[in-house]
């Protein structure tokens, strides 16, 4: 499974997503980091947004729910494992 996460440099919300990220355990996923400063579509459409978090499928892209800043390493696993059931 890939993971899309739109960020930037020197934004905190995103590098807390990072770290929890990194700390999810039984899902496996690629994560594809894309800086929203070097395009400006991405910038466009995510400056207001990030941390923003995309599943990639065969037939496109689909935008994962914003969690809040005070979620758990627990709860990111939770809301993927409902978007990737075939990791559980």
């Amino acid at each position: 499974m890939e993971l899309i996460f739109y960020t930037k440099a020197g934004c905190h919300l995103c590098e807390d997503l990072q770290q929890k990220l990194k700390q999810v355990k039984g899902i496996d996923f690629e994560l594809e980091m894309r800086d929203i400063t070097t395009r400006k579509d991405w910038f466009t459409a995510y400056q207001y947004e990030i941390p923003v978090l995309i599943k990639q499928t065969n037939t496109g892209e689909e935008l994962l729910p914003r969690l809040s800043p005070k979620a758990t390493v627990e709860d990111l696993t939770l809301m993927l494992k409902k978007f990737f059931p075939s990791n559980i």
